[in-house]
């Protein structure tokens, strides 16, 4: 058996399913979105999935009070989306000097300025570039008592690419 941390288990983590996937979610005119690395299915009667987001970010509160968020599935090499939802906790920093020394401060942007989306039935944002979407009401938040909380949507509606059989990779 391995030891926590390390190559052995970087190995096997990437055995386990994962994916290009951004969060996102609206209320009250706030928008935002939180970069994911794995989402699953866990019930089929009624669909329901799992999320596994950090905790703090931007998003939190938007889930809280609208009680619903969206998962939309991008193309692995959406250089694009990579740079707009980074994985980081979502807070975009100056590099702009001060004094010979970068001031760090922190930018409030909303990356969904830039980007183009629609909505379908909670009215989170959809990335139109996304491959396939999932559209929830949140009907669990669990706190894992680590830097990442589940959530569970119930999925009310979605949305794919014709084409999604030859966009996405084949299973293994």
């Amino acid at each position: 058996m391995g030891s926590v941390g390390g190559g052995e288990l970087d190995r096997a983590l990437r055995c386990l399913p994962s994916g290009f996937f951004v969060m996102t979610s609206a209320h009250d005119g706030k928008r935002a979105g939180l970069r994911l690395r794995s989402v699953q299915a866990c019930a089929d009667d009624p669909l329901l999935i799992s999320v596994a987001a950090r905790k703090g970010h931007k998003i939190d509160p938007l889930i809280r009070d609208s009680r619903s968020f969206a998962v939309c599935i991008m193309a692995g090499d959406d250089k694009l989306i990579e740079r707009a939802f980074p994985f980081e906790k979502g807070i975009a920093r100056s590099n702009s000097l001060s004094n010979g020394a970068y001031t760090g401060e922190v930018i409030e942007h909303d990356p969904f300025d830039a980007l183009s989306y629609t909505t379908l039935s909670t009215g989170a944002p959809i990335l139109e570039r996304a491959i396939a979407v999932f559209d929830c009401e949140v009907v669990r938040r669990i706190d894992l008592e680590a830097d990442h909380e589940l959530f569970v949507g119930h999925v009310i509606a979605f949305r794919c690419v014709d084409d999604i059989d030859t966009v996405l990779p084949a299973s293994a």
